[in-house]
């Protein structure tokens, strides 16, 4: 176990599918003030990040500390990681046996070890704003904030990651070719027309598909990328569209949608959609767009629009 990381040892775990496991252990770290002293935001966790979000290895490092966005100085910030990313070392070999809604639970299962019973804010982006769609119906949160997600998998997502899957299970070279693909899912043809010239024969962009295959590869477990792929394949909370949206009224906290407007994996006009349908049954509702050419990945790139909206959000209460 990495020396910064706490633990909770959950016993008797069943899944949705009704697969048993005896213990899981779910690592986490508090950063800021300390629990009980400040309000608490949640931050979940992306696809290959972690609970260190921030530090020399901190995946959000410019949107949370001291002074920042989030700020350390004013919050509790609590990072979750989902059991099997790796990060602790704990990996699952049979995968399939979980679903997005089993993470959930998870996590509601550590906030009431820890004794949370609310929170001011649950943020998150990609399969972490998706997790913050199953949460928000199970604990009080006083501002949703979902980043480049959805309650729901579309078609559209499923295939890219049934392709990630083939490539994970079949290639000799899986996590190198599955993080080519998934790069392209997370970009933007401009972009690529941006970071890239045309004039070097394309080897600019060789050159940044091989140093990011490599990267992940290095410090990624084959099996983790099989298993946030799945999980991120079972995201639906709830089976019809009636139904979430009869259920979401009844949802004290504020919900702020964040789009990106070149988004292909998540596309701004599904989230505005959301929001919508949404705000048409639920009036706390509000929607923020990214506008960036760098697609799903923007809100890891486009640090000073995240933080404004962040900002914007989180100065309703001190």
């Amino acid at each position: 176990m990495r020396k910064e990381l706490k633990q909770i040892v959950i016993s008797n775990f069943k899944t949705e599918s009704g697969k048993k496991y005896s213990k899981i252990p779910l690592s986490y770290q508090v950063f800021g003030q300390k629990l009980g002293s400040a309000p608490i935001i949640l931050v979940n966790h992306t696809f290959t990040g972690n609970s260190q979000i921030i530090g020399k290895n901190g995946w959000w490092d410019k949107i949370v500390g001291e002074k920042k966005a989030i700020d350390l100085k004013k919050y509790t910030v609590l990072a979750f990681n989902i059991p099997g990313n790796g990060f602790d070392y704990f990996l699952i070999d049979r995968y399939k046996d979980f679903t997005l809604k089993d993470i959930s639970k998870i996590f509601l299962i550590g906030l009431k070890e820890l004794k949370i019973d609310k929170l001011f804010a649950n943020v998150g982006g990609s399969i972490g704003g998706n997790l913050i769609w199953e949460l928000l119906f199970k604990i009080n949160i006083e501002n949703c904030i979902c980043i480049a997600s959805d309650w729901r998998a579309s078609n559209w997502l499923i295939a890219n990651l049934k392709v990630q899957e083939i490539l994970l299970e079949t290639s000799n070279s899986s996590m190198f070719n599955a993080r080519i693909h998934a790069m392209n899912m997370y970009r933007n043809p401009e972009s690529y027309k941006q970071k890239f010239s045309i004039d070097k024969k394309h080897s600019e962009l060789n050159a940044w598909f091989d140093y990011h295959g490599k990267q992940l590869d290095g410090r990624f477990h084959l099996k983790a990328h099989k298993f946030l792929n799945h999980l991120l394949m079972t995201t639906f909370v709830f089976e019809t569209e009636k139904e979430f949206l009869n259920q979401i009224q009844k949802v004290k906290g504020n919900i702020h949608i964040v789009g990106i407007n070149s988004d292909l994996l998540f596309p701004a006009k599904d989230g505005f959609e959301n929001y919508e349908k949404i705000k048409n049954v639920k009036k706390n509702t509000f929607y923020h767009e990214i506008d960036s050419i760098h697609g799903h990945a923007a809100f890891l790139i486009e640090d000073k629009q995240v933080s404004r909206i962040l900002k914007d959000i989180l100065k309703v209460k001190k």
